[in-house]
């Protein structure tokens, strides 16, 4: 993953040791080297130590972060001594960067509480944190009140931090295809583009016909055909699948990728069903899952609020997500449930994938038009899910996300299948359906539910409830 940025900004209060502050600047700057993160600070010419204290001080740090704002994902606050509140609220505010900002404290040692070495960053800390509230400017906490630069939790806090602000600007800038119509049968799949928009996620719309239009008139001797049909066949094997169905299959992969460049698309949310199985003869899952795993989510019937939701949850872990259904119950156990799609899940769930057909589907479009498809079972991972979802009534942006494990317990059935084990399933399922959320929910491969929390909840101010 690529470096991240981070403003630093190291407060200062004149009666206190000026030397704490020198050593912040280093310790900081190893820390940031070992975790691959880029800072932006003061040079300890720039002002007294490359602190921040006085309002001269502020400007200067703040034009330095303006310098940078293209980088710049986030802003740390460090409090090596009690810091100055204004100082560090007034570079906030000129600098402007609408960035998600982290405030650390160092802890005082009960051998060090002298007047030269005290430093008081625990009560500083609960100020700087007051002067941002009133400022209006939203900030994050470490997982202790006082801790080093130095300590692997804090080191980890910082990294979540990291993700937290991938996700914020992620949503911020976010550009969703919505290609075809949702599927008639499915109300459930219904949005507001006006309120995704309003949140800075823009959907860019394309009829289903212009894309079976464009496939069509494509043939297997074009270089760029046969180009997606050998990353196919190296992303899976051919199995039992036609050469004509692997054919139309190409066709339609080299057709979306022409669209999601054009329009310098993030994620795609796609028709599936009827009409490509009745007009074009195939199931367009292979090209999904193949986009899910390049992090290009692609989500099944229209259900753009649901490729947000792999988005994000994309952003916040560095691993692909998959769209699934809330299925089945797991035998008689309350606390785990089968989740399925028909077969578009990322590889990364899918050590046994296959390509196959869509049984269900097939019932009423014929077997043979659902080529593309793929089958596979999802063994034992950690669990995070969740959902977006726009509620329309009240104009706002809702969601919900949680934590489990997915397990290995037996499951003879078809599809991309997985069980999950969540506690309180129940309670959740009863969150669910008197919230009136959509029966699809996305899952992860990773543990990041507060870190989704923080970024959606707290920076882009949704409705979040953490199960």
């Amino acid at each position: 993953m690529a470096a991240s940025t981070l403003g630093v900004i190291i407060g200062n209060r004149d009666f206190f040791p000026d030397s704490l502050v020198e050593k912040a600047r280093f310790e900081i700057i190893e820390v940031f080297a070992k975790l691959n993160i880029k800072p932006i600070l003061l040079d300890s010419t720039d002002t007294k130590l490359g602190g921040v204290e006085t309002y001269k001080e502020a400007q200067k740090c703040a034009e330095l972060f303006k310098k940078h704002q293209d980088e710049i994902m986030g802003v740390l606050v460090l409090l090596p001594n009690f810091g100055d509140e204004k100082g560090v609220a007034d570079t906030l505010k000129l600098a402007n960067l609408n960035v998600p900002v982290l405030i650390q404290a160092y802890p005082d040692e009960l051998t060090k509480m002298n007047v030269v070495n005290r430093r008081d960053s625990w009560c500083g800390k609960i100020s700087v944190c007051n002067n941002l509230y009133q400022y209006g400017i939203k900030y994050s906490l470490t997982s202790q009140h006082v801790m080093s630069p130095s300590d692997p939790i804090f080191q980890k806090d910082l990294l979540d931090f990291t993700a937290v602000c991938r996700v914020v600007k992620g949503m911020r800038n976010v550009r969703i295809g919505a290609i075809g119509a949702r599927p008639g049968a499915f109300n459930t799949v219904r949005y507001s583009e006006k309120i995704l928009q309003r949140n800075g996620i823009t959907v860019t719309t394309v009829d289903l016909s212009e894309i079976l239009g464009k496939a069509n008139k494509l043939t297997a001797e074009s270089p760029a055909v046969k180009k997606h049909l050998e990353s196919i066949n190296a992303y899976v094997a051919q199995g039992k699948t036609p050469n004509e169905a692997m054919l139309q299959i190409a066709k339609l992969d080299v057709v979306l990728k022409d669209f999601m460049e054009e329009y310098a698309l993030d994620a795609t949310a796609i028709q599936c069903w009827t009409s490509l199985q009745q007009n074009y003869g195939c199931n367009v899952c292979t090209s999904m899952s193949i986009m899910s795993e390049n992090m290009l989510p692609s989500a099944c019937e229209v259900d753009v609020t649901g490729t947000l939701s792999m988005y994000a949850m994309q952003l916040a872990s560095g691993s692909p997500s998959a769209l699934v259904d809330w299925n089945n119950n797991y035998a008689d156990d309350p606390e785990k449930c089968v989740l399925f799609h028909c077969g578009n899940w990322a590889k990364s769930f899918l050590p046994d994938i296959q390509l196959s057909t869509a049984p269900i589907l097939g019932t009423t479009v014929g077997v043979e038009n659902t080529y593309g498809a793929l089958d596979g079972r999802t063994p034992a991972m950690p669990l995070t899910y969740g959902r977006i979802s726009t509620d329309d009534p009240k104009g706002i942006i809702k969601v919900y996300i949680g934590e489990g494990e997915l397990t290995n317990d037996e499951l003879n059935t078809f599809g991309n299948r997985a069980v999950a084990q969540i506690p309180d399933l129940q309670g959740l399922m009863q969150y669910v359906c008197k919230n009136g959320f959509e029966h699809h929910v996305v899952m992860n491969a990773s543990k990041t539910a507060a870190i989704l929390e923080e970024a959606l909840g707290n920076y882009m101010g949704w409705e979040v409830y953490k199960h």
